[in-house]
């Protein structure tokens, strides 16, 4: 039998555990393009202010927390207020087994019932072919679930001495009506 599953929203109490997940990334890919780790207090600093406005949810097996998948702002205009921009973390002994599917489903849902039209996904992309820092795995993930690449920025990001590109992904997640509020006028309830 599996070990249960348990998604719930982030809180800044969960950064240490969230940071040692994401700080291999940092340090060992060029998934993200930070060169260094943000610090335990700066981490939890995100967390809040993210969770001020956006969905920032964790996967749980069995008490341990295995990823999380949080949403930000895709720009800071009026206009873009039914956009926004996900990303999504795993423990790397943790992939290949589904947890990020059910992970970014349940981000979809909770960005759906804030109001929100269009989910992007800023996605690094080998420039050269793969290498030991960067492979197609994050792009062929968002396809799966839907995503279609919209654009992409050709050797805009330098780590580990190579040059990579970003892909934008984007997926519809809402009717695209005419809103009588944005989502934040609603309140993180989703409620008018």
């Amino acid at each position: 039998m599996d070990a249960p599953l348990t998604i719930r929203p982030a809180t800044p109490a969960d950064a240490p555990r969230m940071l040692e997940i994401y700080a291999w990334y940092v340090e060992h890919t060029a998934i993200t393009f930070e060169y260094d780790a943000p610090g335990p207090g700066e981490f939890a600093g995100r967390v809040e202010a993210t969770t001020r406005r956006y969905p920032w949810l964790t996967l749980e097996e069995d008490g341990t927390l295995l990823g999380y998948a949080y949403a930000g702002p895709l720009y800071r205009r009026a206009a873009y207020s039914w956009s926004c921009e996900a990303s999504i973390y795993l423990d790397r002994g943790a992939h290949g087994r589904g947890l990020g599917r059910k992970l970014y489903a349940a981000l979809e849902d909770e960005l759906r019932r804030r109001g929100m039209r269009n989910l992007y996904a800023c996605v690094a992309v080998p420039s050269d072919g793969e290498d030991e820092y960067l492979t197609f795995a994050s792009a062929r993930f968002h396809e799966k679930l839907g995503f279609a690449e919209a654009g992409r920025f050709h050797r805009c990001g330098y780590k580990f001495g190579r040059w990579y590109d970003v892909a934008w992904f984007e997926k519809v997640i809402g009717a695209h009506d005419a809103p009588s509020k944005t989502p934040f006028e609603r309140g993180n309830d989703g409620h008018e």
